[in-house]
């Protein structure tokens, strides 16, 4: 289950980065660039990076059991 949640946020993370660079953002993230470009960049790669440690986390719990 973490793992599903961890790879959802990292791919929606990595999502935004990538739409950023074409002019899209995704309707679920319009409101990180309300603060401003810095704070989006921010939010974007802490999505990613949260994500892909919650998915790491779930794949080591799911493996042990």
């Amino acid at each position: 289950m973490i793992s599903k949640i961890g790879s959802t946020m990292a791919i929606l993370g990595i999502l935004a980065i990538v739409l950023n660079f074409l002019d899209r953002v995704p309707k679920v993230l319009f409101w990180i660039y309300l603060w401003g470009d810095a704070v989006a960049w921010i939010i974007m790669i802490a999505i990613t990076v949260v994500g892909a440690a919650l998915w790491f986390l779930g794949r080591g719990s799911a493996a042990t059991e």
